[in-house]
């Protein structure tokens, strides 16, 4: 077998995160073997530090997936996908915390080449993100960089129509299989997106976004940027949270400046006072990346 279609296999297994899948990656990197041998397993189960019910669910799927081809064609239907081990899979990402093993995608995958921005904010965002976006995405940003963002309702959606809008480009990472919308009110912007742009995920055909994708979501788009934007948040907001994990990996984190009795400036003003690059014009995003 070869060492893509096992990761594609492990990638799909139940009873095992992001973390235990990491573990075993860097356990096969490490063997540097010439010939790869698929692993029992137990093997894993002990590598990944896999416990209780979880065991047995991994040892079940895993056996089903390495014997059963079908049930593979079956998870991942039509959809193209990229895997870690590929060339074409960004240096940026694979380098990030818990890279994921595999990566789903409709549209141009040359577009993970390119220099990339990424822009989130609250779902509930005020008219405030909307008049911010109008003024520092247009011109040189959207000419220069890659919008990214994760086609959430509020920031997410309307830098991806912003880029799209002005001719630039974008790259939506979703927390759902790529058949699912979630906003259903962006089916056509998703649609859209995986026609002409980018659309990613880590999760085959049918996923339901569950509670714990949003943020697993968030650190690819941390892990794949080279600089992030915040353009509101509240306090623990998940843009915040993908603010942190841009910090990780060593990323650019940008924030724009708000009222101090905003709530939903509360978490913008706090990543500036840490440290964050406070964002006034489009020049102060460029020259954090040129």
């Amino acid at each position: 077998m070869l060492l893509r279609d096992f990761l594609l296999r492990l990638h799909l297994c139940q009873g095992i995160g992001i973390v235990g899948k990491t573990k075993i990656y860097t356990w096969l990197c490490s063997q540097r073997a010439t010939h790869f041998e698929v692993p029992t397993a137990d093997s894993l189960i002990h590598i990944a530090n896999i416990h209780g019910e979880n065991a047995t669910r991994f040892s079940d799927s895993y056996h089903q997936l390495m014997t059963q081809p079908q049930r593979v064609a079956q998870l991942v239907g039509s959809e193209k996908w990229l895997c870690i081990c590929d060339k074409q899979y960004p240096l940026q990402l694979r380098e990030a915390y818990a890279p994921p093993l595999a990566l789903f995608y409709r549209g141009d995958i040359n577009l993970l080449a390119s220099r990339m921005l990424g822009v989130v904010g609250a779902r509930d965002a005020t008219d405030y993100s909307m008049e911010i976006l109008r003024q520092l995405l247009p011109g040189p940003v959207t000419t220069q960089l890659t919008i990214v963002s994760g086609l959430a309702k509020g920031v997410d959606t309307w830098a991806h129509q912003c880029a799209i809008a002005n001719q630039g480009r974008t790259i939506a990472i979703i927390g759902t299989g790529l058949k699912i919308a979630y906003p259903s009110s962006n089916r056509v912007l998703q649609e859209q997106i995986g026609r002409d742009y980018l659309l990613l995920s880590e999760y085959a055909g049918n996923s339901r976004g569950y509670r714990h994708h949003f943020p697993e979501r968030n650190r690819i788009i941390a892990g794949l940027v080279e600089s992030i934007l915040v353009t509101e948040a509240k306090h623990h907001s998940g843009s915040l949270i993908t603010a942190n994990l841009a910090l990780q990996n060593n990323r650019n984190v940008l924030a724009v400046p708000g009222r101090i009795d905003s709530r939903l400036s509360a978490g913008t003003n706090e990543l500036i006072a840490a440290g964050a690059k406070p964002v006034l014009s489009p020049n102060d995003i460029l020259d954090e990346i040129y």
